[in-house]
């Protein structure tokens, strides 16, 4: 698995963790901030062809 990927799938598992994590905490702020991170780390995935629930290798 090349760098890149493990880094676009690192982002997206951390920005998840934010949203949940504002969600948890009834941060409407914070939640906005992490539903966007999500979505820019999702469509840079797609854009380079990474799958970004793949398993590590």
């Amino acid at each position: 698995m090349s760098v890149f990927a493990e880094a676009m799938r690192q982002r997206v598992r951390e920005a998840r963790a934010a949203l949940v994590a504002a969600r948890a905490a009834a941060d409407a702020y914070g939640t906005e901030v992490a539903e966007v991170e999500l979505e820019d780390a999702l469509r840079m995935a797609r854009e380079h062809g990474i799958d970004p629930d793949a398993e590590e290798a």
